[in-house]
Order: structure tokens, then C-alpha cells, then sequence
């Protein structure tokens, strides 16, 4: 089930929950992909709220967003970097992506196989992808107050599998959003500290969604042709390549038996 952008932004943009889940999964991908200087940053799905950090110096950012959920422009009152997209069909040229976040994307598309081998198209070699899903054990995934109760929420070893099976290394997994998704005051108040506890405690299946982070896996070509030869052979069956006497059919033919 395909969410609404316009349902989107006014949960990151227009409600205090949604600015904090904006900072909670902006603070991660900041603090494992560092800096971007140079290199072609891509966001999928709704990645629009954790982009913006990395305008300044990436040589290029684009929020890609799918049909099926519509496009906003974005950010807003600068130069325009979304565009809306077929789902399994990208603008871009293979392996000219550098860093690629998934938020809202792969849980809710319509073919998720068809997805990730696109996704692995437009990475380039050594490329990064952050796939960010619902935790299926979490809360969130239990409710549909926020955009992370929809699609299909997934467990690690689940998306691990899934990524395995189209040439992606899964490398590194965190989790986060160990907060109640509740627009309580008394609850919104506490969200900073039980954050902070989450982050630091092995808690994994409480935590709101899971974050994985994958490289694009490249075979060798195989060669073709013949190898390079050999510049020094072994001589050890040299004495035997040439074999003295008469062939054995000759001695039968002079003498009628074998000497």
C-alpha cells in the first residue's frame, strides 16, 4: 500500500512526532555515512527529511519519489531536487550513485524484487544503500498513526535474505526510534531521552524500524581466450616425447609375436 505524499509531508513537516523521527533517523545516517563531499547522494521513496544535510557539499542530490505516491517539490524556496519516477524505472545511468537511503520505499512498493535490482543498477562499485523499514517487532509497526504502521514490516534476518538474493552485502545494522509513537505531550517530551537509552542499550526489537546499510556485490568477468603461455615449461617428460625403436605392429609383422 502506496502512501500519500501530501499524508507524508504533513507527518515530518507539520506534526512534533514527525520532526523528531526526522532528527532520530537523520542523526544515524549523518553519523555512519559522514561526509559526502564530491559524491552523488539519492533518496527513495520519502527520503526528502534526511537529504537536506547533504546539499552543501555532495556534488549532487536527488530525491527520487514514485508515482504511485506522488512528488512534492522540494526543498522548499531552493532549487528543486525531486523527481517523480516509475518505481522500478530510474532516470539515472547505471552505477553513477555513490550513497542511496531508502525511507518508505521498499516496505510499501509494489515489486520489491524488481526495486532492489534497481537499485543495484545505479549504484556504481563500492556504492552504499541505507534501507530503513519498519521494525516488525516494534510498536510502530503495530499502529497506523504514523507513516511506519503501513506495508510490510520486516525483521533483520528478513531483509538480510532479501538483500542476499540480489547481490547486495548487507554490512552494517542499527536500529532506532525506541520512543513511544504517541503525540502526547507527556510522551513527545520523553522521545529525546529514550532515544538516547535505546541507542545505548542492545534493545534491538523494541526499536521502531530497522536500518540497514548494504554494498552493491560485483562479480569478476571470467576471461576469455587462452591464458598467457607458459615462458618456462617443465622439461620432465622431454625424454619420452620422441620414443626409440620400431612400433610394436612392425615386430609382430618380422618375427609373429611381440619381443
Amino acid at each position: 500500500m502506496h502512501l500519500d505524499v501530501v499524508d507524508l509531508r504533513g507527518f515530518y513537516y507539520r506534526t512534533k512526532l514527525g520532526r523528531i523521527v526526522q532528527r532520530a533517523l537523520r542523526t544515524q545516517l549523518i553519523k555512519h555515512w559522514g561526509d559526502t563531499k564530491g559524491q552523488t547522494v539519492v533518496g527513495f521513496g520519502f527520503a526528502a527529511p534526511l537529504l537536506r544535510p547533504f546539499i552543501a557539499n555532495s556534488r549532487r542530490v536527488m530525491c527520487l519519489m514514485p508515482g504511485q505516491q506522488g512528488v512534492m517539490p522540494w526543498p522548499e524556496g531552493e532549487p528543486n531536487h525531486s523527481v517523480l519516477v516509475e518505481e522500478t524505472a530510474w532516470p539515472i545511468a547505471t552505477g553513477k550513485v555513490d550513497k542511496l537511503v531508502v525511507l518508505h520505499g521498499l516496505e510499501t512498493c509494489d515489486s520489491a524484487g524488481e526495486l532492489l535490482d534497481e537499485i543495484w543498477r545505479v549504484l556504481g562499485p563500492g556504492g552504499q544503500v541505507m534501507f530503513i523499514v519498519p521494525n516488525r517487532s516494534g510498536l510502530w509497526a503495530r499502529s497506523d498513526k504514523t507513516p511506519f504502521g503501513f506495508g510490510r514490516p520486516y525483521s533483520v534476518t528478513q531483509l538480510d535474505n532479501q538483500l542476499r538474493q540480489h547481490n547486495f552485502v548487507p554490512e552494517r545494522h542499527f536500529s532506532a526510534l525506541f520512543f513511544t509513537p504517541s503525540e502526547k505531550p507527556f510522551w513527545l517530551r520523553m522521545a529525546r531521552f529514550w532515544e538516547g537509552f535505546g541507542l545505548r542499550s542492545i534493545v534491538p526489537l523494541v526499536a521502531g524500524v530497522v536500518m540497514v546499510e548494504a554494498t552493491k556485490q560485483v562479480y569478476a568477468r571470467p576471461k576469455s581466450g587462452l591464458g598467457e603461455a607458459v615462458r618456462k615449461p617443465l622439461e620432465a617428460l622431454e625424454g619420452i616425447t620422441q620414443p626409440k625403436g620400431k612400433p610394436i605392429s612392425e615386430q609382430q609383422g618380422s618375427s609373429g609375436s611381440v619381443k
